[in-house]
């Protein structure tokens, strides 16, 4: 299995968390529209990262805690 397929994953894990930083940061602000915009963004990522996740999982026959 390539390498990439990983480095994809793990890098869709890194925005998600980035994007709930920054999504923090600005309802810290009191900028609540792009907090907003953050989090919607972080749970794309984050879903993002999960199906990949499992997708990889299945690969590799890997069992998958709930």
């Amino acid at each position: 299995m390539s390498q990439n397929k990983y480095d994809t994953a793990a890098d869709l894990h890194i925005y998600a968390a980035h994007a709930h930083t920054a999504a923090a940061a600005a309802h810290h602000r009191g900028d609540h529209e792009a907090a907003e915009e953050l989090s919607s963004r972080a749970q794309d990522y984050s879903m993002a990262a999960s199906e990949k996740t499992v997708e990889l999982a299945k690969q590799i026959r890997v069992p998958i805690r709930a």
